[in-house]
Order: structure tokens, then C-alpha cells, then sequence
């Protein structure tokens, strides 16, 4: 196809998903209200303290997203520059399939399938952190996409650019903290000539704007409440694994064990699992303990790490139960919240049918990708670069990470990057079935 040809047809393509996603987000905003979860009035609170000078906050949540909403200044405006982030999400998969295979109709089934995915869809109308998370990664994803493709992307102020939004992202949600660190050691010995020099422009590149950044944030809230971390909140997260024995805290705390083993029977009593039994807990343990809200957050994350030392067993079996968690595909959403009648009786199949697929493709994800680390052959036969295996890392290691601090909402920590595992996944089966057509090479990948 000559140079005129091909940018049609990238236009064309390129069209189509610009017009669909708009169109598709125009309907859900007029027939679908925003949707506020028990999270949301923590950033809300978070964003009142934005605006008043951060003089009230008080380090629950990390900065990024409150600023938004303080930015915004309405749920009606908070919702719009989320449909927009979604917007911009799904362009930049569709330059990613695009520029990855040399194929515009890839560009445009990877971007169709994030904007088609009622997981990603409806979140764009959820108050809370996930759109503007998956946002950040996108554009680090993207930027890396380039850094690998071509030597001449490789200046000072894309690694910088990288650097900002991974950091960024670890701000918005601190379940990515690792990106910075991780794309820094990625992108720094990974070459296109297959070598492994070391190159320190991407590592330092994009570690400074995390150093400054995140740093930055830590040591603020370090000098107001005496906890090294992103947030004041990250004491009690290791209680929902070491909760299940809380029996075994010696007497010396025995205000704080009795209360928690209370709030903890309630809820396994009702739901069968103790987790988020914490966040309930935490003005009673207050009381009980006399310690403030920081001091219990600390106290909390030592007694909960001297519990998983001596039960490491009983740690590692619930961090294997939060893996497999993490892959089940969820649809936050809400029936109500559609202001047409009769309409969200449709989507309950359009949610159920798009979760049975996105499962079998994490399925896809998790089983091609132990496979093709393993088997040089799978590598070759599948045709990845060195941009497939930067998602599959992050996707690993989120999953790997999130499961070892958390045991409550593990399936929703894979939200931000599902359309990463689509997009293997969709890498995968194509190349699968261009092979039993014997029409391999169809599609090559570029980096």
C-alpha cells in the first residue's frame, strides 16, 4: 500500500474510533448519572481541604485525584473530565496498537475494546480514583511505547515526561508507587540493538520527578503526622491479612484485639469474610485504644506485621486467595443511577457477557504469558517485543504486589490496567489464529 493509501486508512480507522467513543459517551452522560461510593466522600473531604490550603488535610488520601475534584468543582463538571480522561485513554491504546503492529484496525480494536468494556465505561462515571489512574499509566505507557520504538525519542524530556506521570499515577492511586522504579530499571537496560548496557538517562529521568514528587508528598506528610508513607491510612491495610488472627495479640493490647475481634465476628457472621472490617472498626478502636487516628494507624501496621511473622503460612494462603481475586474481571456500576427506564435491564447482559470475556482473557493473559517467559519458541511464534513484556511486568507486579498488602478489594486493583491484559490477550489469539490460517507475519511487532 503506498503512503497516501495507508494514511487514509489510518484516518479512517482512526475516525471510526474517535466518532464511536464520542458518541458512546455522550449517551452515558445524558442517560447515566454519576455514581458515588463509600470512598468518594474521603476524596471530597480531601479536595475541601485542597481548596482551603491543604490547612485541614489530613493525609488519608494521597493528592492527586482530591485536586481534580477541586479543580472541577461540581460532581456534574468531575464526571465530564472524566468521560474526556476516557476519551484520551482510549486514543492513546489506539496509537499503542497502531504504532505496535503497524496496523491501524489493531490501533482501533484494542482502543474499541477499552472504550466497549462496561468495567472501564462506567467507571468513567464513578467518583473515584480508577480513570484518572489508568490516565497517568496510559501516558506513561505510551511514552515508554516511543522511548523503545526509535532512538530519536531517547531526549531528557520524554524520560522526564515519563517520570512525571508514573508518579503521578503512584499519587493517585499508591498501589502503583512501584512504577517509577520499575520503568527506570525497564527502559534503562533495554535496547533496541538487544544489548544490556545500562542507560542512566531514562533512570535518572524518571526517578527525579518521583523523588521530587512523591518524595516531596512523603516528607509532608511525615513533617504534620510522623508517618513515612503516601498516606496516613497505610497502617491499617495489613490488618485485613492479619485480622483472621487477631486472637493471638498478647493481653498488653488486649483493648485493641477484643474490640476488632468484635467488629470482625459481625462481619464474617454476615458476609462470610472479614474484609474491610477495619475501616468499620476504626472510632472504636479509637476509643477503646485512646490512641488518635495516627497512632492507632501505626500501632495497627506493627502488630499486624509482628502477627504475619509468626503466621507466614496463613499470610501467604490469603495472599494467593487475593491474587486469584484480583483477576475476576468486576463492573462497578449501578442500575439506578440510569435515568432512561428499562435501559439497564440491557446492560445487566452487556455487563455479564463482557465479564465472562474479560476473565477468559485475563485467563489468556496469565497462561500465554508464564508460557512465552518460559519458551524462547512461544516467544518467536508470538512475535513480542520488548513493549509486550513492559505490560506484562506491570501487570505481574501489580497483581503480586497488591495481593501482599492487601486482602479486601483486590479485584478492583487490576481496573486501571485491564485493557493492558486486553491487549496481550488480543495480541495473542490474533497471532494463534493468523498461524492456523497460514498467514503468519501478517502483523509485526515494531519494538
Amino acid at each position: 500500500m503506498n503512503k497516501s493509501g495507508s494514511n487514509k486508512n489510518l484516518g479512517m480507522w482512526l475516525g471510526l474510533v474517535l466518532i464511536l467513543s464520542l458518541f458512546l459517551r455522550v449517551m452515558l452522560f445524558a442517560i447515566y448519572s454519576p455514581v458515588s461510593f463509600s470512598d468518594t466522600g474521603g476524596y471530597q473531604r480531601s479536595a475541601q481541604a485542597v481548596l482551603n490550603g491543604f490547612e485541614n488535610y489530613d493525609g488519608t488520601r494521597t493528592p492527586v485525584y482530591p485536586i481534580l475534584i477541586a479543580l472541577t468543582g461540581s460532581e456534574k463538571m468531575l464526571y465530564i473530565s472524566q468521560l474526556f480522561l476516557g476519551l484520551g485513554i482510549t486514543l492513546a491504546w489506539f496509537i499503542i496498537g497502531w504504532k505496535v503492529s503497524r496496523k491501524p484496525f489493531i490501533g482501533a480494536l484494542i482502543a474499541l475494546a477499552h472504550t466497549l468494556n462496561p468495567g472501564q465505561f462506567f467507571f468513567e462515571a464513578n467518583l473515584l480514583t480508577e480513570t484518572l489512574a489508568a490516565f497517568w499509566l496510559i501516558l506513561s505507557l505510551l511514552g515508554a511505547n516511543f522511548w523503545l520504538a526509535d532512538r530519536k525519542y531517547h531526549s531528557t524530556w520524554l524520560a522526564l515526561g515519563i517520570g512525571i506521570s508514573t508518579s503521578l499515577a503512584a499519587l493517585t492511586r499508591p498501589q502503583f508507587i512501584f512504577m517509577p522504579l520499575w520503568l527506570a530499571i525497564f527502559l534503562a537496560f533495554t535496547s533496541q540493538d538487544r544489548t544490556r548496557r545500562f542507560n542512566f538517562k531514562p533512570f535518572v529521568g524518571l526517578l527525579l520527578p518521583a523523588l521530587v514528587l512523591i518524595g516531596g508528598w512523603m516528607a509532608w506528610v511525615y513533617s504534620r503526622y510522623n508517618i513515612l508513607s503516601v498516606t496516613t491510612m497505610s497502617g491499617f491495610h495489613l490488618v485485613q491479612h492479619a485480622g483472621y488472627y487477631f486472637e493471638d495479640l498478647p493481653d498488653e493490647f488486649a483493648a485493641i484485639r477484643d474490640t476488632y475481634i468484635a467488629f470482625r465476628d459481625t462481619r464474617l457472621d454476615a458476609f462470610g469474610t472479614q474484609s474491610n472490617t477495619i475501616w468499620e472498626a476504626i472510632p472504636a478502636l479509637q476509643e477503646a485504644s485512646g490512641l488518635n487516628f495516627y497512632d492507632l494507624s501505626q500501632t495497627l501496621q506493627e502488630l499486624s506485621l509482628k502477627l504475619i511473622l509468626t503466621h507466614p503460612w496463613q499470610y501467604l494462603e490469603r495472599v494467593l486467595k487475593g491474587w486469584f481475586w484480583f483477576w475476576r474481571a468486576p463492573v462497578y456500576w449501578r442500575q439506578s443511577a440510569f435515568t432512561l427506564p428499562g435501559i439497564s435491564n440491557l446492560m445487566v447482559l452487556w455487563v455479564w457477557l463482557a465479564r465472562g470475556l474479560m476473565v477468559l482473557m485475563n485467563l489468556v493473559f496469565v497462561l500465554s504469558s508464564i508460557a512465552a517467559l518460559i519458551s524462547n519458541r512461544l516467544r518467536h511464534f508470538f512475535n513480542l517485543s520488548s513493549f509486550h513484556w513492559l505490560l506484562a511486568g506491570t501487570v505481574w507486579i501489580t497483581s503480586i504486589f497488591t495481593s501482599l498488602l492487601e486482602h479486601g478489594e483486590n479485584q478492583r486493583f487490576l481496573i486501571p490496567l485491564q485493557t493492558a491484559v486486553i491487549f496481550w490477550a488480543i495480541w495473542i489469539i490474533y497471532f494463534t489464529w493468523q498461524a492456523r490460517t497460514r498467514n503468519p507475519g501478517t502483523v509485526r511487532a515494531v519494538n
